[in-house]
């Protein structure tokens, strides 16, 4: 019927490449979605007993990890074994970047034995690590020296040990209690700041004049490794911002 042909045009568009114009496999079409998900994050996905990265996280991947990147259908793709996923994850959130991790929901064995062996493996976001929330430094040791020993691969104490620094999440906010108080620059503001390897909690709120003295030195006092800010925020605070993390 036309209503059916037209779901199949519709269905054909959405799997086309415009640019190559060849088909999108369902594995790549699984990760678009999962990236529209997680923009800002480099995507390591499992497949198998690898986890493969695509597009511009291979690119990123192959550039800061050193690994080989190849174009495989309609994406450049790298890839790194399983057991030294964490090695790399690391590796990339020291450089500042976030890191999503996409594991397989099924097992090979529980595919094989159930109805839909043939369909594509169901996967989804189970970590995302940036610098302040990269924690579970004893699973991950445990994680890394029991593949080593399962596939004899050695293991680099100092490439495991690669330093991110265990510091604080911040999170500003402000309120301006009246129109005078904005404009001279004066401000109320709040501030709270986690610890997410110890559960530590510091929260505060203070007026600030407008050279914003008190919110320089509680920010240069905690030294957090991450900051949340407000969409608004008021040009004071966010040149005072920029000038710390520019640092």
């Amino acid at each position: 019927s036309l209503k059916s042909y037209e779901n199949t045009q519709n269905t054909s568009d959405t799997n086309l490449n415009k640019r190559t114009k060849s088909i999108y496999t369902p594995l790549e079409l699984q990760f678009i979605e999962m990236k529209k998900q997680y923009k800002d994050a480099v995507l390591c996905v499992e497949c198998g007993y690898k986890y493969r990265f695509f597009g511009e996280d291979a690119e990123i991947a192959a550039k800061e990890l050193n690994i080989y990147c190849h174009q495989d259908h309609n994406f450049m793709t790298a890839s790194i074994p399983s057991h030294r996923l964490f090695v790399h994850v690391r590796r990339l959130v020291a450089k500042g970047y976030k890191v999503g991790v996409i594991k397989q929901m099924e097992t090979a064995a529980l595919k094989a034995a159930g109805e839909n062996k043939s369909s594509l493996f169901s996967r989804k976001l189970t970590a995302l690590y940036t610098k302040s929330t990269l924690i579970g430094e004893d699973i991950l040791f445990k994680e890394i020296w029991f593949h080593a020993l399962i596939f004899n691969d050695s293991v680099d104490v100092e490439e495991v040990t690669t330093e991110v620094p265990d510091n604080y999440l911040v999170c500003i906010c402000e309120n301006g209690e009246n129109l005078k108080d904005r404009k001279k620059g004066d401000i109320v503001i709040g501030i709270m700041a986690i610890q997410p390897t110890t559960g530590e909690v510091i929260f505060d709120s203070f007026r600030d004049c407008a050279s914003r003295l008190e919110l320089e030195s509680r920010v240069l006092r905690l030294q957090p490794v991450e900051i949340i800010l407000p969409s608004s925020l008021s040009d004071q605070s966010e040149k005072l911002i920029s000038s710390i993390t520019s640092m």
